[in-house]
């Protein structure tokens, strides 16, 4: 009965809000529009993206101004199921607000490390993060160096690991990405269990622990099939937690001579005895695969708790990251079913 009261009213605005996703019908259709503007059109016409796009004109809409749209949509969600939420979920969402933190500094550190000249023109992000965030972006946008950038988040949390590699010699913009998910997996790891109490603190450990393990398989599997990389730099690059993934496992991973052989060992672990591999479906495919699986059976086995939250924002960035790429393809006049084939298929629970 507690969380049934705890998340009643939560799941009931998410059951109102996941019937407006797209479905692959209207992933089809938009496939088949032979422009952006006739996408974004049909998109005004869909109960997900009519209030976001209402006052848009489609007609001088740049892709940058999409991207902020389709952006706003999801913090617009965010802020809904916030509102909607007891303090034991709103502080589950400031957890999961770290993600969010995360991609806006790096988003930051490529204009400043590379010395672009465009603005960094995050005033749409600017009223979300002001209200949910510790981040000042009226701060990160005065930085013109890595340096200043790391002292604009003084008062954050991402001060203390980015400062200590920023003083450790001349690190790379792919070392600070790095520092900043490394640290970012290992504290919602850590916070976890200072937040969420039982059948919550289970979910969101194994969803993490999912999460991380195949995310370590892709980061190895990149570095054999794209890099020359040794071991010693792959172990550094891994993020430091196992899940179903053993010391020992990721010992077999990361010393294999090639992609045979990583292939081979990838067939021996927790994740390949539970999927299949072929010519279509490949670690990339694992990756989304598994957690739509993961989520699916969460949620139905506890369908008024945190795992009714977490689900519907991983579907939420699933569905703008294939709606961005859909649009992308259709920019560069792809056929309809190329399209559909690069932007994935959409996976319902």
């Amino acid at each position: 009965m507690g969380s049934l009261l705890k998340y009643s009213g939560v799941v009931t605005k998410i059951r109102a809000m996941q019937s407006h996703l797209l479905t692959e019908q209207n992933f089809e259709e938009i496939a088949n529009l032979g422009s952006v503007t006739e996408a974004v059109n049909y998109l005004k016409t869909t109960a997900g993206y009519e209030e976001i796009l209402r006052d848009a004109d489609v007609n001088t809409l740049h892709r940058g101004d999409v991207e902020k749209l389709l952006t706003q949509s999801l913090y617009n969600d965010y802020s809904r199921l916030y509102s909607f939420s007891s303090l034991e979920v709103r502080h589950f969402l400031k957890l999961y607000m770290k993600r969010y933190e995360v991609d806006l500094i790096n988003y930051c550190s490529r204009i400043v490390f590379n010395h672009y000249q465009e603005p960094f023109d995050l005033n749409y992000k600017k009223p979300f993060f002001d209200k949910y965030s510790q981040i000042s972006i009226d701060s990160l946008i005065t930085a013109r160096s890595m340096e200043g950038l790391v002292e604009a988040l003084k008062d954050t949390e991402y001060y203390a690991p980015l400062k200590k590699l920023s003083e450790s010699g001349n690190p790379s913009l792919f070392d600070y990405d790095l520092a900043l998910d490394l640290y970012y997996f290992s504290a919602i790891w850590k916070e976890r269990k200072k937040i969420l109490k039982k059948k919550d603190l289970e979910m969101f450990t194994k969803s993490s622990g999912y999460k991380i393990d195949l995310l370590n398989l892709q980061w190895i599997y990149r570095a054999k099939k794209y890099y020359t990389l040794s071991p010693a730099d792959i172990y550094a690059m891994l993020i430091p937690i196992q899940y179903h993934l053993k010391q020992d496992d990721l010992k077999n991973l990361v010393e294999t001579a090639g992609v045979d052989e990583f292939m081979t060992a990838v067939q021996k672990t927790y994740y390949a005895k539970r999927y299949v591999f072929d010519s279509t479906h490949t670690i990339e495919h694992l990756y989304k695969d598994s957690l739509n699986r993961l989520y699916k059976a969460e949620r139905r086995k506890f369908p008024y708790s945190l795992s009714a939250v977490n689900t519907y924002l991983f579907l939420k960035e699933e569905e703008l990251e294939k709606l961005t790429t859909t649009l992308e393809c259709i920019r560069y006049g792809l056929t309809p079913r190329e399209t559909l084939e690069y932007a994935g298929g959409v996976q319902r629970l």
